[in-house]
């Protein structure tokens, strides 16, 4: 079935899943649901501790067995050492057919390829992949799906119970001996616990893991000892350090400071660039970069961001020592400046639910003015791919890309026209995780491509001094340069779904043909 991206969704697909073809941004907007709740086990009778001696031990408290949904969260990034212990132990006890259900997994993770290829993982619920986990994907290791979701439609998925938890893993910097986890503190400080405040309400079970424990009470706890059933204590949960790696880095590229230069000055130029706007960026280089010259302006013009949001990383954090902004909401810190500015008292930790979940009463990513991304690639139609490269291996997440872009009143994405020698404006991008409507400007270091369908923005940009083109033009110079690419190979098999945020499927990955060489 043909969807509003105009991506074949094979029918046996929608049946395994019972999920509809995606219909548009809005199509779920006054939709009308029931939250699902987890079972709760009382605590009355209690000795005033949850202390479990070991991730073995409890395990067995909480009856794993073959077949459950377990859930991480991913705020250490490439210094994650919580996934691996625990499902070493779960693959030492022989437990089969798990599906984990992370709020993103990275190269930290390699080591679970082992338990894709053996069965004790056969299904992977993530907002993406990277390294080993996304080379076993796309050739075709994990027995069942692997289902790709935006920040905002994992919670989605956990809220209406499309996606059930039976154990939920918190790695938490400072603990107490009854579960109030902070996600400051310690020896393995990440800052906030965005994402794994929603797999505390709505796990069945919740199992702290920290490698400080504090005394009680360890209050304001960022989630509390309401929704905790375990406390264990290990030795490190992760690496602080590991946090800022990949993209998550400012640059010194000339054509990334250029193409940031030119965001800076298409922002300043729109009707929403004023005093009070909201803003968030992604952490690719020239996204960084963008913060860093639209700063310089602020100042100039004496303008005041009212309030920051997303993964924070340092230039965003200085708007708030510099008093450029009100406030930032933070789902997660991408640098160690981020976590230390947690600290101050205008830095707000919000959950991945209030920060976009499209099925909420109203989420924040709803009153954004502007965000900035990044994108793997962009077509003619403005439709976006994070998360699958040029090569048909799933290489990416949607973080909050597809979040942020529905909500924001001026989605721009930042692409090079090529990425290596391969065009990254192409005709058609290799699988869409966001869907062009969302999408209004695109900026490149060829030229800047205004979605025709914001006339306004065309209005308000006619005078203003920037290399202005078509996306057909953009594309053009693009094939030119590098030749228009040849389509990726794949197999029949499905392998993964692109989740749209509301639940309904925006495309799909196939298994990648494995090349044939001539005889």
């Amino acid at each position: 079935m043909i969807n509003a991206v105009g991506r074949d969704i094979p029918e046996e697909i929608l049946k395994a899943t019972g999920k509809e073809v995606f219909q548009g941004v809005h199509h779920f907007d006054g939709h009308v649901y029931k939250k699902h709740g987890p079972e709760v086990e009382c605590v009355i009778n209690s000795n005033g501790s949850k202390m479990v001696d070991s991730i073995h031990d409890v395990l067995v408290k909480c009856g794993i067995k073959d077949g459950m949904t377990v859930s991480f969260h991913h705020h250490f990034r490439e210094g994650d050492y919580v996934v691996n212990m625990v499902m070493k132990e779960i693959h030492d006890m022989g437990i089969k057919d798990i599906t984990i259900c992370a709020s993103s997994l990275g190269k930290a993770h390699d080591p679970l390829v082992e338990y894709i290829e053996d069965g004790t993982i056969t299904n992977i619920q993530s907002s993406g992949v990277r390294g080993k986990i996304g080379e076993a994907i796309s050739n075709g290791k994990l027995k069942g799906l692997a289902i790709m979701r935006s920040h905002g439609g994992r919670v989605r998925a956990l809220v209406t119970g499309e996606t059930q938890i039976d154990i939920a893993f918190i790695g938490t910097p400072t603990c107490d001996e009854y579960g109030n986890c902070r996600g400051i503190g310690g020896k393995s400080d990440c800052g906030v616990l965005s994402y794994a405040m929603s797999d505390a309400f709505h796990a069945n079970k919740v199992v702290a893991i920290t490698d400080c424990m504090v005394p009680f009470p360890n209050f304001p706890a960022h989630i509390s000892m309401t929704k905790v059933d375990y406390v264990v204590e290990v030795d490190q949960i992760g690496d602080p350090k590991k946090i800022a790696t990949g993209a998550a880095k400012p640059t010194t590229d000339m054509r990334k400071l250029m193409m940031a230069d030119y965001c800076t000055q298409f922002v300043v130029n729109t009707p929403y660039f004023k005093d009070g706007f909201s803003y968030q960026t992604g952490v690719g280089g020239a996204s960084i970069a963008s913060t860093i010259s639209l700063a310089k302006v602020m100042k100039e013009r004496n303008i005041r961001m009212r309030f920051g949001v997303g993964g924070l990383t340092k230039p965003m954090c200085d708007l708030l020592i510099n008093g450029q902004v009100d406030a930032l909401l933070d789902t997660q810190d991408f640098d160690l400046a981020a976590v230390e500015s947690v600290k101050d008292l205008h830095h707000f930790r919000i959950s991945a639910g209030e920060y976009a979940n499209p099925f909420n009463k109203g989420a924040v990513v709803n009153k954004l003015d502007f965000v900035i991304l990044a994108a793997l690639e962009v077509d003619v139609h403005f439709n976006c791919n994070v998360v699958v490269d040029s090569n048909g291996m799933i290489t990416g997440a949607q973080g909050g890309h597809p979040d942020t872009a529905a909500g924001a009143k001026c989605a721009i994405v930042i692409a090079p026209l090529l990425q290596g020698r391969t065009p990254a404006i192409c005709t058609d991008v290799t699988t869409v995780t966001t869907p062009g409507e969302s999408v209004d400007v695109v900026i490149t270091d060829y030229g800047i491509a205004i979605n025709p369908k914001r006339q306004d923005l065309i209005e308000a940009m006619k005078d203003v001094d920037l290399p202005f083109k078509t996306i057909e033009e953009l594309r053009d110079i693009a094939y030119s340069i590098a030749g228009e690419p040849q389509k990726v190979q794949f197999g029949d098999r499905v392998v993964g779904i692109i989740e749209s945020r509301d639940g309904t499927i925006m495309d799909v990955v196939r298994q990648i043909k494995p090349f044939e060489f001539d005889d």
